[in-house]
């Protein structure tokens, strides 16, 4: 039996890490589509306008960065808590940031949507597990 693919998405202002970790969830063999971001604007205009779309084409994963410009990850997650019961299906968010601020990481957990708290680098191994624990 081929393993389940998930729709990911990449919400984050840094071009490296964008292409890294499209090559690395690509590698995993588990990623059937990513979709990217530059900044949380962009993302929540997406789950606006697509809020009622099938739900085989909304993400089964968000790994959102904190500090981008526009709309940074906190704006972005009051924003998709108004969205977060209104879409068709459970998306689990992660918080991935190069910040190892005990602040950072309470404050993720206060959001009910947002899943854990990653800190980057994400290695391969680390996507996988977070893709197959989906």
């Amino acid at each position: 039996m081929p393993p389940v693919k998930h729709n990911v998405c990449l919400i984050d202002d840094d071009n490296i890490y964008q292409y890294t970790a499209r090559v690395l969830l690509e590698s995993t063999g588990l990623a059937k589509q990513i979709r990217s971001f530059y900044n949380g604007h962009e993302a929540i205009n997406y789950f606006r306008d697509k809020k009622n779309i099938n739900s085989e084409t909304l993400p089964d994963v968000i790994f959102l960065d904190i500090n981008m410009p526009v709309m940074n990850g906190w704006e972005f997650l009051e924003e998709y808590h108004k969205l977060y019961n209104t879409l068709p299906k459970p998306i689990v968010v992660y918080v991935v940031s190069s910040s190892v601020d005990t602040s950072d990481m309470q404050k993720s957990r206060s959001y009910k949507a947002v899943t854990d708290y990653i800190v980057k680098p994400v290695n391969r191994s680390k996507y996988l597990e977070l893709i197959e624990s989906l």
